[in-house]
C-alpha cells in the first residue's frame, strides 16, 4: 500500500498562449543565474573584479549546452537515428537530454577562450565558479522531474517518484527519485567545496577538482541505480565508467597540484593599465600601485621638508624668515621672539 510518494507534474510545461514554458528549461537558466551568482560573490573575493566570472560564461554556458547535448546524443544515438526516430529531435534540447561530461568539457573550452581574451587564469576562474556549478546541477536535476525521466528501480519508500506517463516505454509506478538524489548530493559537494577552500585555500584548480571527485563520487553510484536505457560494458553502464575515469583523472590532479603549486594564486586578474589583481584584491608588485607608492613617498617628503614647515617658506629658516627674501634679519628675530613668547605664555595658563 501506498502511504507516500512524490508526484510527477502532470505536464513539463505551462502554455502562454502560443509560447510553451518549459520547466526543464527553467531549471537549466535557474542553475545557470545560481552559477554565476556566487561565482562572481567568489571571484570578488578573491581579489577579481565585478562582472568577469559574467563576462566569461557568455563563453562558457553556450559551449557548454552544445556539449552537452552532443554528448547525449552520441551516447544514445539511437534515441535520434533509429527505427522510426526523427533527426531533427536531436536539436531539440529543451525536451531533455543533457549530458554533464560533454557540459563540462565543452564549457571549459568557452571559459579558456574567456579567460584567455582577458589574460585570467583559468585554474584560478574555475575554483571561483565550481561550487556555483555544483549548485547548478542541483536545481537543474528537477527538470527531470518535470519531464518524469531518468528515475532509478522500483520502491515503495515514501520518498518514491511516482510516474504517471506511460510515453516512450514508460511503465507508470513508483520509483527511486535518482534525480533528487542527485540534487541533495549536489548541494552536498558545494557545501563541501566552500568548506575546504576556505579551510585550506584551495588554489590552482584545486578547488575545481575537488567539485568533480566529490560529483563523480556520487554518480557513480546514483547512476547504478538508474533504470532507462543505456549502454553497458562489463556489467556498467557507460557513465559509471565515465565517472570512474574523471574521478582518477581530478585525484591525481589534486595531488600533483598541490606538490607542484601548493597555495593559491597571488594575482588573479590584471586590472586596467597594467598590473594585476592579487589574490586578496590588492595590486600586486609592478603594476599602477608602484606609481602610486612613488607619488606617496613624493608627498611625505614634500611634507617634511618642503615649503611652509619647520624649514620652508615663512618659517624660521625658510624663505622670508631670518635669512629670507623680502625681509630683514630683525623681523625675522621678532618673530621668533613673539613665538617663543607666546608659548611660555600659553603654558603658563595651561
Amino acid at each position: 500500500m501506498e502511504l507516500a510518494y512524490i508526484p510527477s507534474p502532470s505536464r513539463g510545461a505551462i502554455e502562454l498562449g502560443s509560447f510553451p514554458l518549459r520547466g526543464y528549461a527553467l531549471c537549466i537558466i535557474a542553475g545557470v543565474f545560481v552559477a554565476v551568482w556566487l561565482g562572481n560573490k567568489r571571484w570578488i573575493a578573491r581579489g577579481g573584479r565585478p562582472g568577469t566570472v559574467a563576462d566569461i560564461s557568455v563563453w562558457a554556458v553556450p559551449f557548454g549546452l552544445v556539449g552537452g547535448r552532443l554528448y547525449h546524443v552520441i551516447t544514445d544515438y539511437q534515441l535520434y537515428f533509429g527505427d522510426g526516430r526523427d533527426w531533427v529531435d536531436a536539436f531539440k534540447i529543451w525536451e531533455g537530454g543533457l549530458g554533464i561530461w560533454g557540459a563540462i568539457a565543452f564549457g571549459a573550452v568557452g571559459a579558456w577562450i574567456g579567460c584567455r581574451r582577458r589574460g585570467i587564469p583559468l585554474p584560478a576562474w574555475a575554483d571561483a565558479l565550481a561550487p556555483g556549478i555544483a549548485l547548478a546541477q542541483a536545481i537543474g536535476r528537477w527538470g527531470n522531474w518535470f519531464n518524469q525521466e531518468l528515475y532509478g528501480r522500483e520502491t515503495d519508500v515514501p520518498w518514491a517518484l511516482k510516474i504517471t506517463s506511460s510515453d516512450d516505454g514508460r511503465i507508470p509506478g513508483t520509483y527511486h527519485p535518482t534525480f533528487l538524489y542527485e540534487s541533495l548530493w549536489c548541494l552536498g559537494v558545494a557545501a563541501l567545496v566552500i568548506w575546504a577552500d576556505r579551510r585550506f585555500r584551495l588554489g590552482h584548480g584545486r578547488a575545481f577538482a575537488l567539485y568533480v571527485a566529490s560529483y563523480c563520487v556520487g554518480r557513480f553510484w546514483i547512476e547504478y541505480m538508474r533504470v532507462d536505457d543505456a549502454h553497458e560494458f562489463l556489467g556498467l553502464r557507460l557513465n559509471n565508467w565515465t565517472a570512474l575515469a574523471v574521478l582518477v583523472l581530478a585525484v591525481v590532479y589534486l595531488v600533483l597540484s598541490a606538490r607542484t603549486r601548493p597555495g593559491r594564486e597571488e594575482v588573479v586578474e590584471p586590472v586596467p593599465g597594467g598590473g594585476a589583481l592579487s589574490g586578496d584584491g590588492d595590486e600586486a608588485e609592478g603594476g599602477p600601485s608602484d606609481g602610486s607608492a612613488g607619488k606617496k613617498a613624493s608627498l611625505e617628503k614634500d611634507a617634511s621638508a618642503g615649503e611652509g614647515a619647520v624649514s620652508g617658506k615663512g618659517a624660521v629658516s625658510g624663505k622670508g624668515a631670518v635669512s629670507g627674501e623680502g625681509a630683514t634679519a630683525g623681523e625675522g628675530t621678532s618673530l621668533e621672539k613673539a613665538a617663543s613668547d607666546g608659548g611660555a605664555e600659553s603654558a603658563s595658563k595651561g
